[in-house]
C-alpha cells in the first residue's frame, strides 16, 4: 500500500454533483483536492433525477421560499454556464376543477415567475386547454383552463461529469471507482485509505480537511472510522422515472397534480420518448439494489393516464431507472413533505475539520458548493480566493450563448459534412465547443473509427475514455449519453467486448490507480 507524500488542503468522499461540484469550486479557488468515488461518476443519486434544473414549484406549498428563492436564481445561472445541457422547457399546467382551486395555481405561478429575479426565460401565461395544441393530448373535454411556465431540462449526469472535468483542468485528482475504507486522524491530518475496486490495489493519501459526500452512504463514510458520531440523519426516499415512445408531437412537457397532492412531470425525452416521473417513498436497504417496483410503474401510467387522452400501459415502458435521494430527515410525515433543501453537519474532532452533507437537489448543487467551501474556509489556504467564481465560468464545452446551439450545430455540418443533422446535433448538445475536440480532424466516416449503432463512433469513445473517465459500455450508454435507448443489447454487448479487447481497461485501471485523466 502507498502512502503518497503530498498533504492536499481537500479530500472529498463521493463523486456525485455535490462532491464535483465543491471539488471544481475549490480547485478553482487554490486549494489542492482529492477527490474519490467509490464507481462511476454520477452513478448514484445525481443521474436518477427527472432531469431539470428547476425552482421546485410544489415546495411553494411547505413554505420553502427560501429553497425556491435560490434554485430560481440558480436555473439561469446554470443555464448559462452550461448551455448545451441545459435547455429552457415550457411546462403546461391542466387546472384540475377537484384537486388546487385555479386562484391557488395561478398565486403560486406569480411567486414563481418574481421570486427569483427571473430575467432569460419567458414568464406564466394562462393556456385555453380546449383550443391550444398543448390541450390537444388531454381527455377531450375534462380541462379547458390551464398554465404554462419555464423551467429547464438537464443532463444529470454529464452536468456530473463536466463539473469533474473542469474540477481536474484546475488541477484536482479525480479517481473513479475507488472506495474510501478507511478515515482516521494521524499526525495532524486526515488519512483516508483508498481502494482501487477494480485491481485491489490501496493508497493512503492526507489531507487536512475532508468532506463526505457520500449521499445515501454518507452515514457509511462516517462509520468508515472518522471517529464522529453524526447527530443529523439521513432518510432515504425511492424516486421511480419510466420511459415510454413519445406520447405527443409537441414541445411542451406537463406537471399533472395528482389526487393524493403530489406531482407527476411527462416531459419530451430523447427526441423519440416521454418521461415520466417521479415517485416518493421510504426506502429501507442497500441504495445501491434500488430498482423502479410494479407498484410504482402502475402508478406513474395510472397517473398520466388521469389527463391523456390515451392509456399508458406498464408494457409501453422501454427503461426504467430509480434513485435514492439522500434528505435530510426532518420529521416529515410523509417521504414527499421531506425538505429538499440541504444541511451541513461540521465536526472538527481532535480539531480536523469533517463536513458531511444531506439533502441537497440538483438545482442548487453550485451554491451548496459555494457554501461548503465557506463553512471550511477557516481551515483551507487561500479559501477566499475567487469566491463567487463558478457562476460566471462556464462548464467545459459550455463557452457559447445560451441561443447559439443551433449555430453550433450548423458549424458541425460545414466542418464535417460527412455527419447527419442528427448526429452533429446529438454532438453539439453532449459535448457543446468541445465537440471539434472531439471529432479532431475526421474527414470521413472511416476517420471515426469503429461505428458502435446509433451515431456511436469509436473515435467518440475514446475520447470518454480518455476525457472523461468513462470505463465501461454501461458508463457510455447509460450516464455519458442515454444511446442504450437505441443500441441493443447485442451493440451494447460489442462496445464492451470492444473496450476489453483494445486494452482501455487496462489503460484505465492504471491510470485511475496512479494519476488523473
Amino acid at each position: 500500500m502507498r502512502l503518497l507524500e503530498r498533504i492536499y488542503d481537500l479530500a472529498i468522499v463521493g463523486g456525485g454533483v455535490n462532491g464535483c461540484g465543491i471539488a471544481r469550486d475549490a480547485a478553482g479557488r487554490g486549494s489542492s483536492v482529492f477527490l474519490c468515488e467509490m464507481n462511476d461518476l454520477a452513478s448514484g443519486t445525481s443521474s436518477w433525477s427527472t432531469k431539470l434544473v428547476h425552482g421546485g414549484l410544489r415546495y411553494l406549498e411547505y413554505y420553502e421560499f427560501r429553497l425556491v428563492r435560490e434554485a430560481l436564481i440558480e436555473r439561469e445561472i446554470l443555464w448559462q454556464i452550461a448551455p448545451h445541457i441545459i435547455r429552457p422547457l415550457r411546462f403546461v399546467l391542466p387546472h384540475h376543477a377537484g384537486l388546487r382551486p385555479a386562484w391557488m395555481l395561478r398565486l403560486g405561478l406569480f411567486l414563481y415567475d418574481h421570486l427569483g429575479g427571473r430575467k432569460l426565460l419567458p414568464p406564466t401565461r394562462s393556456v385555453n386547454l380546449a383550443t391550444d395544441v398543448v390541450g390537444k393530448p388531454l381527455a377531450p373535454g375534462r380541462y379547458t383552463k390551464g398554465f404554462e411556465y419555464s423551467d429547464c431540462s438537464v443532463d444529470d449526469a454529464r452536468l456530473v461529469v463536466l463539473t469533474a472535468r473542469d474540477a481536474a483542468d484546475r488541477g484536482a485528482e479525480i479517481r473513479t471507482r475507488s472506495r474510501a475504507t478507511d478515515i482516521r486522524q494521524v499526525d495532524g491530518v486526515w488519512q483516508v485509505t483508498v481502494e482501487h475496486t477494480p485491481s485491489g490495489a490501496r493508497e493512503t493519501i492526507r489531507a487536512k480537511a475532508l468532506v463526505n459526500a457520500g449521499g445515501p452512504w454518507v452515514e457509511e463514510v462516517l462509520a468508515s472510522g472518522a471517529g464522529v458520531n453524526a447527530k443529523a440523519k439521513v432518510r432515504l426516499v425511492q424516486g421511480s422515472h419510466i420511459v415510454v415512445p413519445k406520447l405527443y408531437d409537441h414541445d411542451r412537457a406537463y406537471i399533472f397534480q395528482n389526487a393524493d397532492g403530489r406531482i407527476v412531470f411527462a416531459i419530451p425525452y430523447q427526441g423519440d420518448f416521454t418521461l415520466i416521473g417521479t415517485t416518493d417513498r421510504d426506502y429501507h436497504g442497500d441504495p445501491a439494489k434500488v430498482k423502479a417496483t410494479p407498484e410504482e410503474i402502475s402508478y406513474l401510467c395510472a397517473a398520466v393516464g388521469e389527463y391523456l387522452n390515451k392509456p399508458v400501459l406498464p408494457e409501453d415502458v422501454v427503461w426504467t431507472y430509480s434513485g435514492v435521494r439522500p434528505l435530510y430527515d426532518d420529521g416529515a410525515s410523509e417521504a414527499k413533505a421531506a425538505t429538499r433543501d440541504y444541511v451541513f453537519e461540521l465536526d472538527t474532532p481532535g480539531g480536523l475539520p469533517l463536513l458531511s452533507i444531506y439533502g441537497g437537489k440538483i438545482t442548487t448543487y453550485r451554491r451548496l458548493s459555494e457554501e461548503a467551501l465557506e463553512r471550511l474556509a477557516p481551515y483551507l489556504n487561500g479559501g477566499k480566493a475567487k469566491e463567487g467564481w463558478t457562476g460566471k465560468a462556464p462548464l467545459p464545452g459550455g463557452d457559447m450563448a445560451v441561443s447559439a446551439l443551433p449555430a453550433l450545430t450548423a458549424s458541425l455540418r460545414r466542418t464535417y459534412p460527412f455527419l447527419s443533422d442528427a448526429h452533429a446535433n446529438r454532438l453539439a448538445h453532449a459535448y457543446g465547443t468541445r465537440a471539434a475536440k472531439m471529432l479532431g480532424n475526421a474527414a470521413s466516416p472511416a476517420d471515426l473509427g469503429q461505428s458502435f449503432g446509433a451515431t456511436l463512433t469509436e473515435r467518440e469513445v475514446r475520447y470518454l475514455i480518455a476525457e472523461e473517465w468513462a470505463l465501461t459500455a454501461e458508463d457510455i450508454v447509460w450516464r455519458r449519453s442515454k444511446l442504450g435507448l437505441r443500441l441493443s443489447p447485442a451493440e451494447i454487448a460489442v462496445l464492451d467486448g470492444w473496450i476489453v479487447a483494445n486494452g482501455a481497461a487496462a489503460v484505465i485501471a492504471t491510470r485511475e490507480a496512479g494519476g488523473r485523466a
